[in-house]
């Protein structure tokens, strides 16, 4: 008999019930995590903060380094690639091995590097570290593969670059200087060959001691002494003189061949005189060069600074003198080094100079040689980038592929550069082919000064395509007074970047808490600009005014659009008026101020949406949000962020007056409630009306008290980045994160969907406002637009980062748009918008889909007649979900960070799939399938601190929290990723961009499919090119001994000198190298056992070969018996035997 349990009696009902069928068995998931790999792909800007530059003559391949320890090397457009040292040492000096395809650096850590670039991405070889020395001035000599190295004790090693090893040839100090001399000459600064006799080695130290040392009787042979301290040397192509260069301003030319006390001419070209009669002291000549040129015979000498020290307003230089000609010519930008472009790489013949190198802190300047006036290259490289500091960055990869060239069309219209050489780019070394790409990519920077540049950044190149500035469309600011003290130095930044692409509508947000709103046209056209001010809704409130924490609020009042009359303060910025002639491109339409009223300010836009079928914008600030109708230019919607709770709202709200400006910090910038505040008490701002207060005066902000009906809800909704207690002080505005349009579902009961727009705040809450418009045409211009909102749906814990939409399918729905048309080509004004709409309600009330909620309810709501038809994706800083609508059920949860945080969300498209990828506070990106949430990647990327420099507190020491370093973490606190989100950027394909330095962008991607193809996009960077012959001896030259003499250096440095000490330097070889060992090693032990196995088949085969023979022999001898036997019984009859 069978037995009948409880649980038996459960599991009836249960298998009795209908099961809705799961999601995952309905929705196909394609993407996998082999699909995933995560590289950085391109760099594109100006070095940050370079140190050293380097040219090779031949390959026409030029060097950076910098203070980070980043090389960058540069061919012609298309040929650029990123190194990185293993240390973050600063490179101190570069050496290319000339048409060799490698180069030696020199960094601050005392190593030395060899750099292979043979392949399309460069390696280290060898790498040697010195110990008790630190590195000044190394020197390579053409052709040599021995590498001369100067110390700061003023001794001079060699190196055979070949295998790094160090040669027993040491050139020590105290020999080098004169034995009379009681001091120490300090570093080396300067070595050199001479080019008439390479086995004269000059040697220049800091104190101005100048010695010419012969290689071959390891002696000093001439000794010269400079008066002043010296920086610099530079020899004629000759080898009979050389020229120094000192740190009072001067030039000293010195006879090679002769020692004297004295220089053979001294002068200081730009000392002027003063009334005593004396040379006015000048600034340091940081470094000269002496060129020759064949058809003249006259020389270049080239060198930077010397300017007088008193000479106000000058900018930093280069000098160039040619012949009896001077030219000065002035840099923007400090100089760091330069380098002069010449034909011949022999330092023994004419050179023929025909450009400057000339690398500035913050800029890369090429100089015309040949052209007269000396006129600039134009530089082929996106290196003004930082032209103004950016401040937040936008990434479309495959955006629509008319887009780049309208860019370009009004781009090369309304900016013509002129005063550049027109001759070609001399650094144009290396091989690129531009590769076919099938989508194309914009990148839009926003700048401190309010300008907005738009790139090109397809196939791993990137060019400027269009520049605007925002400034244009205000009034010149005044001088700041006492009031705009809080406001920030730069009025116009732009902070937020929101454009539609098919519709070519920008909207912008700017520091000052303004928008600006502009339409793209080919032509130029002359118009007003709408002004729209917009006041900030607070409810007055009598200081000393006694409320009640569980004051009750009455209902919400009707937002008026118009300016308050008793607005006194409009900001700093003042909108241009009257009729304005606009060039082509994008041009400002409509501009929208926020208005603090009271002296009080602003509040900064933390949010920013366009819809450009809905004609609306929408954005949000530290405690409110703002809907304008761009259509009929009025402001539709103007709420504090707790009104849009309406009656649910989980907060009582106790009435408090808002801090002033001068109380105004950013530590009170908002950040997440946390669970282990005491009590649980959280800050937030609120409305309130004091009793006798009218219907329409605004409000002010207050804290926030957690109700008793919010302690039902998860605690962990309020855990905040930062775990210390005084945070919670700090708390006190809930700000408006996020923002989506989209025609969605707002309650249960709805059968088809309707525009919406969905709110993300800063306290995790997702609440969202129906859009009500129109249906026709003509009603829209003139009817109203309605917004209500419809309170909370949603609360996750941190932050909402952002929010996507899927339909039934899992396939992501796209944003409803309007499609672009010239309005003076424009017959007649179309609606694409309405058609989509109702092509989709159509849609959507024909397919009856079954319900994907994974819960039944007993209720007849529409989820249940029609079935869910959407998925919503909520990401905030710790949490995921994925909830179904209309049904509002929760089908999809995943954690994405515990002890750390989310900094960077969003959802992309990758191999006609779609995912979540996120950037950690920890350093890692990760990715997860949609709609389930299932984990596909975790890899580290790229540590937080590394971004550091764009926080206002300048370093990761400043940036943690000290709470946090007892559980060992170390996080940033809101308002400092804030700005790093800006300029962190994901976009479809797996691509992603990032602000790697103030400079410089670096581009990656998650995607390996791009990863396998990324290296047929890549240039070449060496080249297979002759060298070109030396320069011939003239028989007189060789007869009297004027011409050059050949040097055997491995005689000289070879196994004959000796064995170097060990404690000097230490060999470290690189990664290749000791993977090629690894190889080798493996190799040798394969081949090993193979003999091995050889010798022991051999052996066998020895046993068996003695087998077989003795077993010959025991058959011949036992053959031979056998015979006699036979031939003993052969004629025997058978009754002999």
């Amino acid at each position: 008999m069978k037995k009948f349990t409880f649980k038996g009696v459960l599991d009836g009902f249960r298998s009795s019930a209908p099961q809705p069928p799961r999601v995952d068995q309905e929705i196909v998931e394609t993407l996998r995590p082999d699909h995933f790999t995560v590289a950085k792909t391109f760099r594109h800007g100006f070095p940050f903060q370079p140190t050293a530059v380097a040219f090779d003559p031949i390959q026409h391949l030029l060097a950076l380094g910098t203070k980070s320890g980043s090389l960058r090397l540069l061919g012609r457009p298309g040929v650029d690639s990123h190194m990185q040292h293993e240390t973050d040492a600063a490179v101190i000096q570069i050496q290319f091995l000339t048409n060799e395809g490698a180069l030696v650096t020199a960094t601050s850590d005392d190593s030395i590097h060899l750099w292979n670039f043979r392949q399309k991405k460069p390696e280290v070889v060898h790498s040697l570290k010195f110990q008790r020395e630190k590195i000044t001035y190394i020197h390579l000599p053409l052709q040599s593969k021995w590498l001369y190295v100067g110390t700061d004790k003023g001794n001079i090693h060699v190196v055979n670059i070949e295998n790094f090893q160090l040669s027993g040839y040491v050139i020590n100090w105290n020999k080098t200087i004169d034995p009379t001399r009681k001091t120490h000459p300090g570093a080396i600064v300067h070595l050199s060959d001479n080019p008439a006799d390479s086995s004269k080695l000059l040697i220049g130290f800091n104190c101005g001691q100048l010695v010419l040392w012969d290689l071959r009787s390891r002696c000093a042979e001439i000794r010269w002494q400079a008066t002043e301290g010296l920086l610099s040397v530079a020899w004629h192509h000759e080898g009979k003189q050389f020229v120094c260069s000192h740190s009072d301003g001067s030039l000293s030319t010195w006879q090679a061949r002769q020692q004297s006390a004295k220089p053979f001419s001294i002068s200081t070209p730009h000392a002027k005189p003063n009334k005593d009669g004396k040379l006015d002291p000048c600034k340091p000549i940081q470094k000269v060069e002496w060129k020759g040129l064949r058809t003249t015979g006259e020389a270049y000498l080239i060198f930077s600074g010397g300017l007088p020290h008193d000479t106000a307003g000058r900018a930093p230089s280069i000098t160039v003198i040619h012949g009896k000609t001077t030219t000065v010519l002035e840099m923007e930008h400090n100089v760091v080094d330069f380098i002069t472009l010449c034909e011949s790489p022999w330092v023994s013949d004419f050179q023929d100079p025909y450009a400057i190198v000339v690398l500035l802190q913050n800029d890369l300047v090429v100089i015309d040689l040949l052209t007269p006036g000396f006129p600039c290259f134009e530089n082929p490289y996106p290196m003004d980038i930082h032209e103004s500091p950016v401040t937040c960055c936008t990434y479309f990869a495959d955006c629509p592929s008319d887009l780049i060239p309208a860019f370009y069309s009004v781009g090369s219209r309304t900016q013509k550069r002129t005063g550049f050489s027109e001759r070609e780019w001399p650094v144009d070394g290396g091989e690129w082919s531009p590769t076919s790409c099938s989508y194309n990519e914009i990148i839009i920077t926003g700048h401190a000064d309010g300008s907005v540049k738009f790139w090109d950044a397809s196939a791993g190149t990137l060019q400027v395509l269009y520049k605007m500035k925002t400034a244009k469309v205000f009034e010149k600011p005044r001088t700041k007074s006492t009031e705009c003290s809080g406001m920030d130095d730069d009025p116009f930044a732009i902070q937020l970047i929101s454009l539609c692409p098919e519709s070519r509508k920008l909207c912008i947000a700017g520091a000052s808490s303004h928008i600006i709103l502009f339409k793209f046209r080919k032509q130029e056209a002359t118009n007003e600009t709408w002004k729209l001010e917009i006041p900030v809704n607070y409810e007055h409130l009598e200081e000393g005014g006694e409320y009640s924490p569980d004051y009750e609020y009455p209902p919400r009042q009707t937002i008026k659009t118009e300016v308050a009359s008793e607005a006194k303060e409009v900001g700093p910025l003042r909108v241009r008026t009257g009729l304005q002639k606009k060039p082509p491109g994008f041009q400002a339409y409509l501009v929208c101020i926020s208005i603090g009223l009271h002296g009080e300010p602003s509040s900064q836009i933390t949010a920013l949406c366009i819809n450009s079928s809905y004609r609306l914008v929408a954005y949000g600030t530290e405690c409110s949000i703002v809907v304008v109708d761009t259509e009929q230019r009025v402001c539709v919607l103007n709420m504090m962020t707790p009104d849009l709770y309406g009656s649910a709202d989980p907060y009582q709200r106790v009435p408090r007056s808002p801090k002033r400006l001068n109380e105004t910090s950013n530590e009170d910038r908002c950040r997440s409630p946390t669970s282990d505040q005491v009590n649980g008490v959280c800050v937030s701002p609120t409305t309130a009306k004091a009793s006798g207060q009218g219907a329409g005066s605004p409000r002010k902000p207050g804290p926030v008290k957690r109700s008793q009906s919010q302690d039902k809800l998860d605690s962990s909704f309020s855990r905040s980045r930062s775990s210390s207690m005084s945070s919670l002080e700090n708390i006190s505005n809930e700000s408006v994160q996020c923002l989506a349009f989209v025609d969605s579902y707002t309650r249960k009961s709805d059968s088809s969907p309707c525009p919406t727009l969905w709110v993300g705040t800063s306290l995790g809450s997702v609440l969202t406002v129906m859009i009500t418009q129109p249906v026709s045409v003509e009603a829209r211009l003139t009817t109203p637009v309605v917004l209500q909102p419809c309170g909370t749906i949603f609360r996750l814990k941190g932050t909402i980062l952002t929010m996507s939409f899927l339909d039934c399918n899992g396939a992501l729905i796209p944003y409803s748009y309007e499609t672009w048309k010239d309005e003076k080509q424009e017959a007649s004004k179309e609606r694409s918008r309405w058609k989509v709409l109702q092509n989709y309600i159509e849609t959507c009330s024909v397919e009856a889909r079954p319900s994907i909620s994974p819960t039944t309810t007993a209720s007849t709501s529409a989820a249940e007649q029609f079935g869910d038809r959407q998925f919503a994706v909520l990401v905030s800083e710790k949490h995921a979900r994925v909830v179904a609508l209309p049904s509002q059920n929760c089908v999809y949860r995943q954690q994405l960070a515990e002890t750390n945080f989310v900094v960077k969300s969003e959802i992309i498209s990758l191999r006609d799939s779609i995912c979540l990828v996120c950037y950690l506070s920890s350093g890692q990106l990760s990715a997860y399938t949609l709609p389930s949430l299932r984990p596909l990647i975790y890899m580290d990327f790229l540590p937080l601190a590394d971004l550091s420099f764009q926080t206002s507190k300048q370093g990761i020491q400043g940036i943690v929290d000290p709470m946090l370093s007892i559980w060992g973490q170390q996080m940033f606190v809101n308002e400092d990723t804030d700005q790093i989100a800006r300029t962190f950027c994901f976009s479809n394909r797996g691509h992603g961009l990032y602000l790697c330095s103030p400079t410089e962008m670096q581009k990656f991607t998650v995607s390996a499919e791009f990863c396998q193809s990324l290296n047929e996009m890549v240039g070449e960077m060496f080249l297979t090119r002759e060298m070109p012959e030396p320069p011939k001896e003239s028989f007189f030259r060789g007869l009297f001994g004027g011409g050059s003499r050949p040097l055997d250096r491995e005689e000289l440095f070879g196994e004959s000198s000796g064995k170097a000490s060990r404690s000097v330097a230490k060999h470290i070889p690189g990664p290749t190298l000791e993977g090629m060992n690894q190889r080798a090693t493996s190799a040798s032990s394969e081949v090993s056992r193979a003999h091995q196995m050889m010798v022991e088949r051999g052996e066998k085969l020895g046993v068996l070969e003695e087998r077989a023979e003795r077993m010959r022999n025991e058959a011949e001898s036992f053959s031979t018996s056998a015979h006699q036997l036979m031939l003993k019984y052969k004629d025997k009859k058978w009754y002999q035997l």
